[in-house]
């Protein structure tokens, strides 16, 4: 049984993919997931904001004389806390990729254009086999177009692709006016691949203390479908790759899509609730799944339920919007 597939020029021993977490601080953990079968590990990310800081010690000018009396300790908000400095997380880069055989994404977070796109360099120096570009931005400006912010996607990609050779990867949220043009303009940009979708966590309210806390609720099997719709679609219309991300729990989910045309599923609130070794159950029920419906190869299976395949296309667009609505029959 073949479960090999290509992601960002490089053959994987599988398409499933430990993508950026809190586990990935750790060396062992990444060590247990090379040996639970994982074709390749995304680190956490490093933030535009870490860089910034590094480059203009922009803590040093926030806290800088707040402590001369109490109301200037209200001036600024506290400093963020972030996973490791810019410098710590390049020796990160190096010490795993000295310790697993398979392939290491670099993460980098960022949501504005600026020189700090520039450290994607120092990234591949590393030893990064390829680049994952996180951008996370919420436009809150009513005076900024949606042309506005989908230039400044394309901005910050050309600017990484400027300064790397490896490959780049873009995680995008699905909150565009048509998200087939702008997977066809990142694609055109030079995008390696897209990894849908990217997940905006918004923030929570405290009743008791009334104020605004983040809220991180991990993913459900239920979150699959928008980035399995969007894959299904694009299959065959880009060129760069496809990661599913977001709602990947288990063999079933990984299968499904695989068929709409993923090249890898990413994988991480399956994990921080089942643990490490889920990544061995998952594989073994997707081999059993193949060897049953006599499949031979993962690239057999790939795309052919996407869109482009399909023998009524329509069933992913407004046709079967309709048909859902019209044919559904309450219980009660």
């Amino acid at each position: 049984m073949d479960i090999s597939t290509t992601y960002l020029g490089m053959k994987l021993r599988s398409p499933l993919v430990a993508s950026a977490s809190p586990l990935m601080e750790h060396i062992d953990n990444i060590k247990r997931m090379e040996d639970a079968g994982v074709g390749a590990v995304v680190l956490y990310s490093l933030f535009e904001e870490q860089i910034r800081r590094e480059r203009e010690a922009l803590y040093y000018y926030l806290t800088h004389g707040t402590e001369s009396f109490a109301e200037a300790l209200t001036y600024f908000p506290e400093p963020v806390s972030f996973h490791a400095k810019p410098d710590e997380y390049l020796e990160h880069i190096r010490r795993v990729k000295a310790s697993v055989n398979i392939p290491v994404v670099a993460s980098i977070n960022g949501a504005t254009i600026g020189g700090w796109t520039q450290f994607a360099k120092k990234m591949e120096e590393a030893g990064a086999d390829a680049l994952e570009l996180n951008v996370y931005n919420i436009p809150t400006d009513a005076e900024v177009t949606g042309m506005e912010v989908e230039q400044m996607y394309i901005n910050i990609l050309t600017a990484v692709k400027s300064s790397v050779s490896i490959p780049v990867a873009i995680k995008l949220s699905p909150f565009f006016s048509n998200m087939a043009n702008m997977a066809k303009r990142l694609d055109h940009a030079g995008a390696d691949a897209l990894v849908l979708f990217n997940r905006f966590y918004q923030p929570d309210i405290d009743l008791e203390t009334l104020e605004i806390r983040p809220n991180l609720i991990l993913s459900t099997p239920q979150a699959l479908r928008l980035p399995m719709h969007w894959i299904a679609i694009l299959h065959g219309r880009i060129k760069a790759d496809m990661a599913a991300t977001s709602g990947v729990h288990t063999a079933e989910d990984v299968l499904k899509v695989m068929m709409v045309g993923a090249n890898v599923a990413m994988m991480t609130s399956a994990i921080l609730k089942n643990g490490i070794d889920h990544f061995r159950k998952i594989e073994r029920e997707m081999v059993e799944w193949m060897e049953q419906h006599e499949y031979v190869s993962i690239q057999q299976m790939r795309g052919s339920m996407s869109q482009v395949n399909s023998e009524d296309p329509s069933v992913f667009e407004r046709v079967q919007y309709m048909r859902a609505l019209t044919t559904y029959k309450p219980t009660i």
